[in-house]
Protein backbone atom coordinates (compact mmCIF):
# COMPACT_ATOMS: atom_id res chain seq x y z
CA UNK A 1 0.00 0.00 0.00
CA UNK A 2 2.75 2.57 0.99
CA UNK A 3 4.41 2.11 -2.25
CA UNK A 4 1.58 2.59 -4.01
CA UNK A 5 0.41 5.51 -2.13
CA UNK A 6 3.55 7.06 -2.81
CA UNK A 7 2.43 7.53 -6.36
CA UNK A 8 -0.92 9.44 -5.97
CA UNK A 9 -1.65 13.00 -5.06
CA UNK A 10 -4.81 12.92 -2.57
CA UNK A 11 -7.43 15.34 -4.77
CA UNK A 12 -8.41 18.62 -2.33
CA UNK A 13 -11.28 21.21 -3.55
CA UNK A 14 -9.64 23.76 -4.94
CA UNK A 15 -11.74 26.72 -3.55
CA UNK A 16 -10.17 25.50 -0.24
CA UNK A 17 -6.89 27.20 -1.16
CA UNK A 18 -5.34 30.39 -2.80
CA UNK A 19 -2.81 28.21 -3.88
CA UNK A 20 -2.28 24.90 -3.99
CA UNK A 21 0.28 23.96 -1.25
CA UNK A 22 1.41 20.33 -2.74
CA UNK A 23 2.98 22.82 -5.36
CA UNK A 24 5.99 24.44 -3.90
CA UNK A 25 8.30 23.77 -0.58
CA UNK A 26 7.18 26.63 1.41
CA UNK A 27 3.61 25.20 1.30
CA UNK A 28 4.59 21.70 1.85
CA UNK A 29 6.03 23.44 5.08
CA UNK A 30 3.00 25.06 6.10
CA UNK A 31 0.43 21.96 5.71
CA UNK A 32 3.46 19.74 7.83
CA UNK A 33 4.19 22.34 10.72
CA UNK A 34 0.01 23.42 10.75
CA UNK A 35 -0.46 20.04 11.65
CA UNK A 36 2.06 20.15 14.37
CA UNK A 37 1.52 22.88 15.45
CA UNK A 38 -2.48 22.75 15.68
CA UNK A 39 -2.11 19.25 17.61
CA UNK A 40 -0.21 21.16 20.17
CA UNK A 41 -1.62 23.86 21.06
CA UNK A 42 -5.17 23.54 19.33
CA UNK A 43 -7.16 24.87 16.90
CA UNK A 44 -8.68 27.93 18.93
CA UNK A 45 -4.76 28.77 19.41
CA UNK A 46 -3.63 28.15 16.61
CA UNK A 47 -2.73 31.87 14.12
CA UNK A 48 -0.99 32.17 10.95
CA UNK A 49 1.24 34.27 12.92
CA UNK A 50 2.20 31.65 15.53
CA UNK A 51 3.01 29.01 12.14
CA UNK A 52 4.89 31.97 10.14
CA UNK A 53 7.38 31.95 13.34
CA UNK A 54 7.51 28.35 13.44
CA UNK A 55 8.17 28.06 10.10
CA UNK A 56 10.57 31.02 9.60
CA UNK A 57 8.33 32.82 7.61
CA UNK A 58 6.15 36.02 7.08
CA UNK A 59 2.45 35.56 7.93
CA UNK A 60 1.47 37.59 4.94
CA UNK A 61 3.54 34.29 3.01
CA UNK A 62 0.90 31.79 4.63
CA UNK A 63 -2.01 34.13 3.69
CA UNK A 64 -1.16 33.49 -0.15
CA UNK A 65 -1.98 29.86 0.17
CA UNK A 66 -5.24 29.82 2.62
CA UNK A 67 -7.30 33.17 2.92
CA UNK A 68 -7.96 31.87 6.73
CA UNK A 69 -7.33 29.57 9.28
CA UNK A 70 -10.74 28.22 8.78
CA UNK A 71 -10.09 27.19 5.22
CA UNK A 72 -6.55 25.93 6.07
CA UNK A 73 -8.39 23.14 8.19
CA UNK A 74 -11.21 22.58 5.98
CA UNK A 75 -7.66 21.30 3.97
CA UNK A 76 -6.41 19.50 6.05
CA UNK A 77 -9.80 17.34 6.50
CA UNK A 78 -10.54 17.13 2.92
CA UNK A 79 -6.96 15.13 2.37
CA UNK A 80 -7.40 13.30 5.62
CA UNK A 81 -10.75 12.00 3.92
CA UNK A 82 -9.23 11.68 0.58
CA UNK A 83 -6.31 9.51 2.10
CA UNK A 84 -9.05 7.79 4.27
CA UNK A 85 -11.36 7.00 0.97
CA UNK A 86 -8.39 5.85 -0.46
CA UNK A 87 -7.21 3.69 1.81
CA UNK A 88 -11.04 2.21 2.21
CA UNK A 89 -11.09 1.56 -1.90
CA UNK A 90 -7.70 -0.36 -1.54
CA UNK A 91 -8.30 -2.69 1.20
CA UNK A 92 -11.85 -3.96 0.14
CA UNK A 93 -11.11 -4.27 -3.73
CA UNK A 94 -10.79 -7.49 -3.77
CA UNK A 95 -12.82 -9.06 -1.00
CA UNK A 96 -16.15 -10.70 -2.32
CA UNK A 97 -18.26 -11.40 0.94
CA UNK A 98 -20.32 -8.86 1.74
CA UNK A 99 -19.90 -9.16 6.12
CA UNK A 100 -16.32 -9.50 5.51
CA UNK A 101 -16.10 -6.44 3.14
CA UNK A 102 -18.21 -4.06 5.81
CA UNK A 103 -16.23 -5.77 8.81
CA UNK A 104 -12.59 -4.55 6.60
CA UNK A 105 -14.48 -1.10 5.93
CA UNK A 106 -15.33 -0.67 9.41
CA UNK A 107 -11.78 -1.71 10.50
CA UNK A 108 -10.23 1.50 8.50
CA UNK A 109 -12.63 4.21 9.29
CA UNK A 110 -12.40 3.10 13.04
CA UNK A 111 -8.95 2.30 13.96
CA UNK A 112 -6.34 3.93 15.38
CA UNK A 113 -4.11 5.39 12.41
CA UNK A 114 -0.33 5.11 12.36
CA UNK A 115 1.68 7.65 10.35
CA UNK A 116 2.43 6.36 6.46
CA UNK A 117 6.36 7.06 5.84
CA UNK A 118 5.35 7.40 2.07
CA UNK A 119 3.20 10.91 2.53
CA UNK A 120 7.03 12.85 3.73
CA UNK A 121 5.44 16.25 5.05
CA UNK A 122 2.09 14.97 6.51
CA UNK A 123 2.01 12.95 9.47
CA UNK A 124 -1.42 10.84 9.31
CA UNK A 125 -0.92 9.75 13.33
CA UNK A 126 -1.11 13.39 13.74
CA UNK A 127 -3.57 14.58 11.69
CA UNK A 128 -5.68 12.00 12.86
CA UNK A 129 -5.74 13.51 16.50
CA UNK A 130 -6.50 16.89 15.13
CA UNK A 131 -9.56 15.36 13.22
CA UNK A 132 -10.92 13.75 16.56
CA UNK A 133 -10.64 16.64 17.93
CA UNK A 134 -11.49 19.72 15.58
CA UNK A 135 -12.69 18.05 12.66
CA UNK A 136 -16.65 19.12 13.87
CA UNK A 137 -15.68 22.78 13.86
CA UNK A 138 -15.63 22.08 10.43
CA UNK A 139 -19.04 21.30 10.28
CA UNK A 140 -20.64 23.39 13.17
CA UNK A 141 -20.38 26.68 11.32
CA UNK A 142 -23.23 28.91 9.68
CA UNK A 143 -21.58 28.94 7.17
CA UNK A 144 -22.03 25.06 6.76
CA UNK A 145 -24.73 25.06 4.57
CA UNK A 146 -22.76 27.47 2.02
CA UNK A 147 -19.93 25.49 2.08
CA UNK A 148 -21.78 22.01 1.75
CA UNK A 149 -22.69 23.60 -1.50
CA UNK A 150 -19.19 24.30 -2.66
CA UNK A 151 -18.49 21.03 -2.39
CA UNK A 152 -16.04 21.44 0.71
CA UNK A 153 -17.52 17.76 2.57
CA UNK A 154 -17.66 16.15 -0.73
CA UNK A 155 -14.75 13.90 -0.06
CA UNK A 156 -16.15 13.15 3.63
CA UNK A 157 -19.54 12.16 2.28
CA UNK A 158 -18.29 9.78 -0.47
CA UNK A 159 -16.16 7.64 2.93
CA UNK A 160 -19.90 7.30 4.20
CA UNK A 161 -21.68 6.60 1.02
CA UNK A 162 -18.50 3.73 0.56
CA UNK A 163 -20.20 2.30 3.98
CA UNK A 164 -23.35 2.79 2.96
CA UNK A 165 -23.16 1.26 -0.08
CA UNK A 166 -21.59 -2.10 2.04
CA UNK A 167 -24.29 -2.23 4.81
CA UNK A 168 -26.82 -2.12 1.62
CA UNK A 169 -24.90 -5.58 0.43
CA UNK A 170 -25.29 -6.84 3.89
CA UNK A 171 -28.78 -6.75 4.39
CA UNK A 172 -30.56 -4.50 1.55
CA UNK A 173 -33.93 -4.46 3.83
CA UNK A 174 -32.16 -2.46 6.73
CA UNK A 175 -33.76 0.89 6.49
CA UNK A 176 -31.18 2.41 8.34
CA UNK A 177 -28.35 2.18 6.44
CA UNK A 178 -27.22 5.99 5.89
CA UNK A 179 -27.79 6.61 9.68
CA UNK A 180 -25.95 3.59 10.57
CA UNK A 181 -22.96 4.53 8.07
CA UNK A 182 -22.42 8.10 9.52
CA UNK A 183 -22.80 6.74 13.24
CA UNK A 184 -20.04 4.72 12.10
CA UNK A 185 -17.49 6.93 10.88
CA UNK A 186 -18.88 10.08 13.09
CA UNK A 187 -19.17 8.03 16.06
CA UNK A 188 -15.66 6.65 15.73
CA UNK A 189 -13.80 9.86 16.37
CA UNK A 190 -16.12 10.70 19.56
CA UNK A 191 -14.87 7.53 20.86
CA UNK A 192 -11.57 7.72 20.42
CA UNK A 193 -12.09 11.07 21.75
CA UNK A 194 -13.43 9.71 24.95
CA UNK A 195 -10.90 7.15 25.40
CA UNK A 196 -8.38 9.95 25.33
CA UNK A 197 -10.09 11.96 27.93
CA UNK A 198 -13.35 11.13 29.18
CA UNK A 199 -12.72 7.75 30.27
CA UNK A 200 -15.66 6.79 32.61
CA UNK A 201 -18.39 7.28 30.27
CA UNK A 202 -17.08 4.66 27.17
CA UNK A 203 -16.43 1.55 26.94
CA UNK A 204 -13.22 2.03 24.89
CA UNK A 205 -9.92 1.41 26.57
CA UNK A 206 -6.76 0.18 26.16
CA UNK A 207 -8.13 -3.17 25.21
CA UNK A 208 -11.05 -2.65 23.90
CA UNK A 209 -11.14 -0.26 20.71
CA UNK A 210 -13.96 1.77 18.90
CA UNK A 211 -13.66 -0.59 15.71
CA UNK A 212 -14.61 -3.63 18.53
CA UNK A 213 -17.55 -1.59 19.50
CA UNK A 214 -18.56 -0.86 16.08
CA UNK A 215 -18.10 -4.26 14.48
CA UNK A 216 -20.14 -5.68 17.16
CA UNK A 217 -22.83 -3.25 16.85
CA UNK A 218 -23.03 -3.46 12.73
CA UNK A 219 -23.18 -7.72 13.50
CA UNK A 220 -25.95 -7.11 15.59
CA UNK A 221 -27.73 -4.55 14.21
CA UNK A 222 -27.66 -6.57 10.34
CA UNK A 223 -28.18 -9.82 11.26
Amino acid sequence: MKDMLSNIIIAVNDKLYVKNPETSELGKKIIEHSIILIDEIGFENFTFKKLGERIGSNESSIYRYFESKHKLLLYLSSWYWGWMEYRLVLATTNIHNPFEKLRKGIEIVTEKVEDDISTTHIDESILNRIIIVEFTKTLLTKEVDQENKEGFFLVYKRVINRLIEMISNVNPNYPFAKSLASSIVEGALHQHFLRNHLKTITNCNETISPTDFYLNLAENTLR
